[in-house]
């Protein structure tokens, strides 16, 4: 009889695990949800830079192949390791955070490679303008989390932009160049 217990709950947990995420609304789980952007400075060595403060909401509905996410970005939880260099970010030649306190990501359109997000199309708004940015999918992933004891989607997110377009222009040709990498790592914890 034990034997029997034990299959069926193996066979169970099996189908649990492979049974994909149904439509519901997600939040950001702060301590795995974080934005970085990379640029070269003079060509020589990668600037990279952490955003410490991000919160988002996320409906996702796999077997409809839908979503929509609001990703936003306290501006001023900046952080390179550097103090001089982190307010020299923020202050008015780059980020100006006084008046821009927040950045944001705004989504509508996923794309998928089979069942998984390969994709998300959508609007970042960065110092109070507004242009489309793709972030790829570099891995995308629904998981039953064990310490939540709920379910947890996510992903690694990249993309290349002009800095211009946003009117971060400090520096153009002296010390770095248009390109910006820019990551989002988001887990997100069903609701």
């Amino acid at each position: 009889m034990r034997l029997h217990t034990l299959i069926a709950a193996a066979g169970l947990t099996a189908v649990a695990v492979a049974v994909p995420a149904m439509a519901a609304d997600y939040v950001t789980e702060p301590t795995h949800t974080h934005a970085y952007f990379e640029i070269s400075h003079f060509g020589a060595a990668v600037n990279r830079v952490r955003f410490d403060k991000e919160e988002g909401k996320i409906q996702f509905d796999p077997a409809a192949k839908t979503g929509h996410v609001e990703l936003t970005i306290d501006a001023s939880s900046l952080n390179s390791g550097v103090p001089p260099f982190d307010a020299h970010l923020k202050g008015a030649d780059i980020f100006d955070v006084e008046k821009h306190p927040t950045i944001k990501f705004v989504s509508d359109k996923f794309h998928f490679k089979g069942d998984k997000v390969s994709a998300v199309d959508g609007q970042l708004t960065i110092k109070g303008k507004t242009h489309p940015v793709t972030l790829k999918a570099n891995q995308f992933a629904c998981y039953q989390s064990p310490m939540l004891k709920r379910e947890v989607c996510g992903g690694d997110f990249s993309a290349t932009i002009d800095r211009t377009q946003w009117g971060l222009d400090y520096g153009m040709g002296m010390v770095a160049g248009k390109e910006v990498k820019l990551i989002a790592t988001v887990e997100a914890v069903r609701q």
